[in-house]
């Protein structure tokens, strides 16, 4: 849904992008394109022409979150979440963007017919716009090339038990076939990467409500041992790859020579492992389980030197939602509880809280949320920074207002989450999709219009 107006966003303190300074500007949008972009201006003599004006004041006004890494569980497991809440969480949450994991949805997408049901399954839910990710599991090679030609922005593959028996994991036999299939295609192939080598998960006997337990069972020594085979892959191909949710600060060190090497290889972490510390994991708090687990006090300070210095390029959510039920609240046990954090509502304010604190500007901010996720996703041509041409997508928001986290106040159809009661900085006023007001501060939600994004291929794969 194109917005067919004129609108003009002014504000004192405006970001276009992650290399240059915040200044006043006014922003012209048409059609929902940026049209002009004035900088050092704030309003006009004559405002009348626009069909709408939108005035961001001292707020920052800058670029709408990209987050890469959403389970939105559509179709086959809304009782989990599904696109209505999961993209009005989004939208309450400065996020003009989600790109939807394959799993865990059912069926799941794994096939141009399973892309093709999801595609129906959000018609007329999405308050913003929506890309995809496909999955690669064992033999379904032939399946890859249609769904690049059906517009998915890459795939992704465990290597290690997905909990989902119809997602299982590849092995590097597997995966052969799949890196020779994508060669030429310019997509991207993302890793779970976690690998038990010894073929047995690993068991702990303790008590299953300490989360220590949890920790034991999944060691570093699993992502070490993964993102070796990653690299060493994707060094022999050149076929860009990508690591989600890195958790081991161990294996920064051999990502960096493999980029140096030449691997066109892309790593992000998640804002739980950059917010918490598994000391401070309560007993019986599953709320705060995920693969890979959340680790120590040092292992977080040394991923924020890896921020620091490139090593990882983007953070994201990793919404993982399910049934409460799913997470043993009554017994409290790690082991058996789902795996999953959510947290897609709070992520802009999660990144920063933690981020200002360590002496991080918005400028990192834009490169790490926006910039970054939408090259990753092929969508750099139309999202991620404030350019004409590009899409109106914005969030207007102040950095230094306080909200505290309460169940009143969250989208996600189920409101469990290790944030509640937490006090984040940064607080969303507005959020803009396309020139489209999609949130308001205050205000009921609009009618969806957010729209699933496909991309071209230009010629036959």
């Amino acid at each position: 849904m194109i917005c067919r107006m004129r609108s003009l966003f002014k504000g004192l303190s405006v970001l276009i992008n992650d290399a240059t300074p915040i200044s006043a500007a006014n922003v012209i949008v048409e059609n929902g394109r940026i049209d002009e972009i004035q900088l050092g201006k704030y309003g006009m003599p004559d405002e009348t022409s626009f069909d709408e004006v939108v005035d961001a004041g001292s707020l920052l006004m800058m670029p709408g979150v990209i987050d890469s890494h959403v389970h939105v569980n559509e179709p086959g497991r809304t009782e989990w979440e599904g696109f209505e809440t999961a993209t009005a969480a989004a939208a309450v949450g400065g996020i003009t963007t989600i790109v939807d994991m394959p799993l865990n949805c059912s069926p799941v997408t794994t096939s141009l017919k399973a892309l093709q049901t999801k595609l129906r399954s959000l018609q007329h839910k999405c308050k913003v716009d929506v890309a995809f990710w496909g999955g690669v599991i064992p033999g379904n090679k032939a399946e890859l090339r249609p769904m690049i030609q059906a517009g998915v922005v890459g795939f992704k593959c465990f290597l290690i038990d997905s909990g989902l028996d119809e997602f299982p994991h590849v092995t590097e036999e597997d995966l052969h076939p799949v890196f020779e299939t994508l060669v030429g295609t310019g997509s991207v192939l993302l890793f779970h990467a976690e690998m038990d080598a010894c073929g047995c998960t690993r068991s702990v006997q303790s008590d299953v409500t300490q989360y220590e337990t949890f920790l034991q069972s999944r060691p570093k020594e699993w992502e070490n041992d993964a993102i070796k085979l990653v690299c060493k892959l994707c060094l022999l191909y050149k076929v860009r790859c990508h690591i989600v949710h890195l958790s081991s600060s161990e294996v920064v060190p051999l990502i960096q020579h493999a980029q140096e090497e030449g691997a066109p290889l892309t790593v992000e972490t998640c804002n739980h492992y950059l917010t918490l510390v598994s000391e401070k994991v309560p007993d019986g708090a599953t709320e705060y389980k995920c693969c890979p687990p959340i680790r120590e006090q040092v292992n977080q300070d040394l991923l924020w030197e890896a921020i620091r210095s490139d090593a990882i390029e983007m953070v994201v959510s990793d919404h993982s939602p399910c049934l409460p039920e799913m997470k043993n609240l009554d017994t409290g046990d790690f082991m058996t509880a789902w795996g999953g954090i959510s947290s897609l509502q709070f992520g802009l304010s999660l990144f920063w809280s933690e981020a200002k604190e360590r002496g991080f500007d918005v400028q990192t901010l834009v490169r790490l949320l926006c910039k970054n996720t939408a090259k990753l996703c092929q969508l750099d041509d139309r999202k991620g920074t404030l350019k004409v041409g590009k899409q109106a997508d914005f969030v207007i928001w102040d950095p230094e207002e306080k909200q505290t986290v309460e169940v009143p106040m969250i989208e996600h159809r189920h409101k469990l989450t290790p944030y509640l009661s937490r006090t984040l900085s940064g607080v969303v006023h507005r959020t803009v999709v396309r020139g489209r007001t999609v949130y308001e501060r205050n205000k009921p939600l609009p009618p969806p219009s957010g729209q699933p994004i496909l991309l071209e291929v230009a010629s036959k794969l």
